[in-house]
């Protein structure tokens, strides 16, 4: 007998007419660009086609339930509305190179970003240089550095997993708030593009790895509506699909499933594959390669651009995140809340899942499932409470997609 579950949706309504709609689970990093990939519509005909499914696909079930939640995450991310700042500066007696503002991209736009960051650094005439904050772009950019010849000490206050990187969702999403569409420009596309496809030859290079920093998955769009219908977040603004018109060689062609051919209790679902992080084994290997090559921690809080000066280096690269907006007093810099929910590991789930009508999703990494969703209280909301009713909401969610619950 199936038990009628609350959506995601109707308890955040009611949650909202109580006053709590400023407080949401929130992430979605990737989904906002990728909302389920049937927001766009479907994607270039890059692969042959794939074959037909008589039958539903054998996917393990989601054991999706409010006790199997082991953790949940809160952070801001960095978001800024003309695309991330790397560029150099004069700050007393520093050189200060900026690469902060990735919004939801930190992770995938770590690579190409320390690409165009390293060679300002290098340009200072300084064999040995800082590097200001350890997450996502701090870290890549040290042991970028390192392989350019450059001597490294981080500065930062905290270490993974006690970064805001560290509570990302993981998964490989480049254009996902990066910047607006109104402030894109022709030069901004072409910086992206490079950033993104460095990016993207790197991590092919970390597959096969020990504790499978990096992985393809497959992944399903979900939709209880046509795809291709308009389904943006309200209160945020318009992000442009860099990834759908730029990196259309890259992507994997979705195949659209029928009804019968599939498990979930959706009428419209796609598949298709995507890259997942499985960010504690990447933070480790980062930081091992970051030591081994010789690099050296210091444990320091930044509370001003006058704390530059205390540093013993003469460059710096200044990769604080959301923390440059304290740290330099930069406005431009807009909060975007993100909270998951990590659920108990499931090895035998070994798929995705992008509901984009309730905006949640589920990403399967070695470390747990993440669990994520969006509401419009995301967007420059300096909260990071952790809300446990709105995790188990999102957690109910998926677990009515599957037949028996």
């Amino acid at each position: 007998m199936d038990i009628p579950v609350p959506s995601f949706k109707v308890m955040m309504e009611r949650r909202h007419f109580l006053g709590r709609a400023g407080i949401a689970l929130a992430g979605w990093s990737a989904h906002d660009s990728h909302a389920a990939e049937g927001d766009a519509g479907p994607a270039a005909p890059l692969l042959p086609p794939g074959p037909t499914f008589a039958q539903p696909l054998p996917l393990a079930p989601l054991r999706a339930s409010a006790d199997r939640i082991i953790a949940l995450s809160v952070c801001t991310r960095p978001f800024r509305a003309k695309g991330p700042r790397i560029e150099s500066e004069r700050i007393g007696r520093k050189t200060v190179i900026h690469n902060y503002g990735h919004g939801g991209s930190g992770w995938s736009l770590s690579w190409g970003s320390a690409r165009l960051a390293v060679p300002l650094a290098k340009a200072s005439g300084e064999k040995h240089i800082a590097v200001i904050g350890c997450g996502a772009i701090g870290m890549t950019t040290a042991v970028l550095a390192q392989r350019a010849g450059l001597k490294v000490r981080i500065y930062a206050k905290d270490r993974p997993p006690e970064v805001r990187s560290s509570w990302a969702t993981g998964i490989w999403s480049p254009d996902s708030r990066v910047c607006t569409l109104d402030q894109t420009t022709p030069e901004f596309e072409k910086q992206w593009e490079g950033m993104a496809r460095y990016s993207f030859r790197m991590y092919q290079d970390l597959l096969g790895l020990p504790g499978d920093p990096v992985e393809w998955r497959d992944n399903y769009a979900l939709a209880d509506t046509p795809f291709g219908a308009p389904n943006a977040m309200q209160g945020e603004p318009a992000y442009p699909k860099l990834d759908e018109y730029l990196l259309h060689d890259l992507r994997v062609k979705s195949q659209t499933l029928a009804p019968g051919q599939h498990p979930f209790r959706v009428p419209f679902v796609r598949r298709s594959s995507r890259m997942v992080f499985n960010l504690a084994a990447y933070s480790r290997l980062l930081l091992n390669d970051f030591l081994i090559a010789g690099g050296e921690f210091e444990i320091a809080e930044l509370n001003s651009a006058k704390d530059f000066a205390g540093i013993r280096e003469k460059t710096l690269i200044n990769c604080t995140g959301y923390g440059a907006r304290a740290l330099l007093g930069d406005e431009s810099i807009i909060p975007v809340r993100g909270q998951t929910a990590r659920l108990i590991p499931q090895p035998e789930v070994n798929y995705g899942l992008s509901y984009s009508t309730q905006h949640v999703s589920m990403t399967p990494r070695r470390d747990g499932l993440i669990v994520q969703a969006s509401w419009p209280g995301d967007f420059n909301n300096t909260d990071t409470t952790p809300d446990r009713a709105v995790a188990e909401a999102a957690v109910a969610s998926l677990a009515a997609l599957f037949p028996g619950t």
